[in-house]
């Protein structure tokens, strides 16, 4: 929707953007779309970190932003690891930004870098985006998968492995990536206490806004 010029009917993600205030400018014919710039929320975290969980239970206590899992648009063709998986993060960012223009910020759970992020052209579209991720000490993370269902193969070795090595990775990175993620460490917290920690980040984040 966004991306149409109303001046034009031409499509482009590519548009000038001035922030203040916020208008895109279209590369065709220069008609500038005013638009609601807001703020985007990322969740990121290993598979049994407590991410799925979290967002359904935070979607039913926050009714000033809007919470989605990345999940619900993953399909195979979206499995590019070889380009950083940019055509499923700009189809994120090109949602958070048509919800934005209701007014109401996105809250984002799923596995994701900053870096995948913040060099997409979408990207421009938002007004800052503020990442947590969950950690959850090895030892517990490995039994929460092994817990799981057989069918979702969460507790292959190979699964096993690279959840340990992504986990591990977004706790000693956390203050190297650009933007720095917020740790919150799921290890011993019930969920009530995982969703009214990441609310309270969230409200914080929104007061300054």
């Amino acid at each position: 929707m966004f991306n149409v010029c109303p001046g034009c009917g031409e499509y482009s993600d590519d548009k000038e953007v001035i922030p203040v205030p916020p208008v895109a400018i279209c590369p065709h014919c220069q008609y500038g779309s005013p638009f609601v710039l807001l703020p985007l929320f990322i969740v990121t975290g290993a598979s049994g970190s407590g991410k799925t969980t979290a967002a359904i239970k935070l979607s039913r206590k926050m009714k000033e932003v809007v919470v989605l899992d990345q999940d619900i648009l993953w399909n195979e063709s979206f499995n590019t690891a070889g380009d950083n998986y940019k055509e499923f993060r700009s189809t994120w960012l090109r949602m958070a930004k048509n919800i934005n223009q209701a007014g109401r910020p996105v809250v984002l759970f799923g596995s994701a870098i900053p870096e995948q992020f913040e060099k997409l052209n979408e990207r421009r579209y938002i007004e800052k985006t503020h990442y947590m991720t969950l950690y959850c000490q090895p030892d517990e993370l490995k039994n929460r998968l092994m817990a799981r269902p057989h069918w979702r193969k969460s507790g292959s070795e190979e699964n096993l492995k690279n959840m340990l090595e992504f986990n591990n990775w977004l706790k000693a990175n956390a203050d190297q990536t650009e933007p720095k993620m917020t740790v919150l460490d799921t290890t011993t917290m019930d969920i009530s206490d995982t969703v009214d920690a990441i609310q309270n980040w969230v409200a914080e984040r929104l007061s300054k806004n």
